[in-house]
C-alpha cells in the first residue's frame, strides 16, 4: 500500500485523540509514525526515527514509537529501556499480535487507537502522571517520512 492512500484513510483526529487521552494519565509519551520508505528491516527502520524523533530523551526514557511501513506492509513498536524494565515480552508480543491482526483486516484506525490505548493502559499504571507534573515533551501528531 502506498503510503499516501494510508494516512488517506487512517482518521488523524481519532489517533491524535487517542494519544492525548492516554498522556493525560502518564508522563509518558507515544507517537506514530508512518514511513514513506520501504525499509529492509522494519526495526531498524523504527529504532533509527525513534532517536531522531528524539524519544529518547524523555526524562524517564518512557517513549513508545508506533512505527508503520505501509509500502513493506510492516509496522513495529519500540519502547525506550524505562518501559522495558517494567514489561515482559509478553506484553509487547500481545499488543503486537492485536494489531497484526486488525491491520490485516484493513482496520488502519482502529489498529493505531487499539494499540495507543494498551501502551497509554500500561504508562499509566506504571509512570503515573503526578498533579501538575503533566508536560508534553513531544508533538502529539502523526508523524511520516
Amino acid at each position: 500500500m502506498k503510503p499516501r492512500h494510508f494516512l488517506k484513510v487512517v482518521e488523524h483526529d481519532k489517533i491524535i485523540r487517542a494519544i492525548v487521552t492516554a498522556e493525560t494519565r502518564t508522563n509518558g509519551e507515544i507517537r506514530v509514525f508512518v514511513s514513506h520508505q520501504n525499509p529492509r528491516d522494519v526495526l531498524v527502520g523504527a529504532s533509527h526515527w525513534f532517536k531522531k524523533l528524539k524519544m529518547n530523551r524523555t526524562p524517564q526514557r518512557n517513549g513508545v514509537l508506533i512505527f508503520i511501513a505501509p509500502r513493506a506492509h510492516k509496522f513495529a513498536i519500540v519502547g525506550d529501556r524505562g518501559i522495558h524494565s517494567k514489561c515482559g515480552e509478553a506484553f509487547w508480543l500481545q499488543v503486537v499480535n492485536d494489531m497484526q491482526v486488525r491491520l490485516k483486516k484493513a482496520e488502519y484506525t482502529d489498529a493505531l487507537v487499539d494499540a495507543v490505548s494498551r501502551l497509554g493502559e500500561f504508562l499509566a499504571r506504571h509512570f503515573p502522571a503526578e498533579p501538575g507534573e503533566r508536560k508534553n515533551y513531544l508533538p502529539d501528531s502523526i508523524v511520516e517520512g
